[in-house]
């Protein structure tokens, strides 16, 4: 089958089209027909060595973390799916394998895909979508009523984040280019601020909750804006101690080594008396068909920039990495 592989970390061209042999199922798990692969930046800092502090499978790797497509074959504990049901996942972090024509996944990683989309769509919610729902659900404990700001509304997780807010009850501020605007604002967005012409140091509001989808500078400005007492979680900074002993494992070492990175972003947050959590999502079936079920009822719309086909897989990710999609980059395979 193809496959796009990765040799060795580096750019563009540590990683290419290649013949491999299909996967094997195991015991618990789904092998999977690809239809339609999601794209997000965690595949290019992956490729690039951005992540081996924390993730470091062998190489050679088949690239990707996202996709959807019919079961062809189920492991024999699998009892909740059948050869030919239409699932969409986010596969394990330490696993990937989703930039194929074949993958496997986990029966606990995989959902029904929603009756309503096509695998096209369907491809693009399962990572952004996971993210914006647990950071906002689990970590932040979004409430209604309380004022919540997103860096990068935008963006893949930034416009699945907007919505899952205001089915949360929230009111939503973010921030985006006037060509980004009009689309979080159709997403239901409350308030914009327009990055290029406003520095977030001059905002006067003070927010219940924060989630910081673009890191740097961004980041620390947001300590700014804060409640005393309030929390930014973050998928963009730097990775601290919890990201360790919660996201991956209970790494105590990682934890050591994580303590000592974000030191600085750390103690500015809580100069200004917030706290702050880098955050990795886990895989979740569940989590997923209750996406699925938002995405059915018309409370939660997928929102998707570009598709590419399979061929062209590595100008969809430069198209990912160059930072200017709305929304979710989407590559077809069959």
């Amino acid at each position: 089958m193809h496959a796009y592989v990765l040799k060795r970390y580096g750019g563009p061209e540590s990683a290419r089209m290649m013949e491999v042999p299909a996967p094997v199922p195991g015991p618990r798990d789904l092998l999977v027909e690809v239809r339609a692969v999601g794209l997000n930046p965690v595949d290019f800092k992956f490729r690039q060595g951005k992540l081996r502090a924390i993730l470091r499978p062998r190489l050679p790797l088949v690239l990707g973390n996202e996709l959807a497509g019919n079961v062809v074959a189920v492991g024999s504990q699998v009892g909740r799916f059948r050869v030919g049901d239409p699932v969409f996942a986010r596969v394990a972090k330490e696993r990937a394998g989703a930039f194929a024509e074949q993958a496997c996944v986990d029966q606990d990683h995989a959902a029904y895909m929603p009756r309503t989309l096509d695998f096209t769509d369907a491809a693009a919610v399962p990572l952004a979508g996971l993210t914006a729902l647990q950071t906002l659900r689990d970590l932040l404990g979004v409430k209604p009523g309380q004022k919540l700001f997103i860096s990068g509304g935008a963006g893949g997780v930034g416009t699945f984040a907007i919505q899952i807010a205001k089915w949360l009850g929230a009111h939503v501020t973010t921030t985006a280019s006037k060509r980004g605007e009009a689309l979080v604002r159709s997403l239901g967005c409350d308030e914009v601020i327009d990055y290029t012409v406003q520095d977030l140091s001059s905002v006067e509001s003070r927010f219940d909750a924060g989630l910081d989808l673009i890191g740097g500078k961004v980041l620390e400005q947001m300590f700014d804006i804060m409640k005393p007492g309030t929390m930014v979680v973050s998928v963009a900074g730097v990775p601290e101690p919890q990201t360790a002993i919660r996201d991956l494992g209970g790494r105590k070492v990682l934890s050591a080594v994580l303590w000592l990175i974000s030191y600085g972003i750390r103690a500015r947050a809580r100069r200004r008396g917030v706290g702050y959590r880098y955050f990795f999502m886990h895989p979740s079936g569940r989590n997923l068909s209750l996406l699925a079920e938002l995405i059915e009822q018309g409370k939660l719309k997928v929102v998707v920039d570009r598709t590419y086909p399979f061929a062209k897989i590595a100008e969809a990710l430069d198209y990912v990495e160059s930072g200017h999609a709305k929304g979710k980059v989407v590559v077809t395979i069959r």
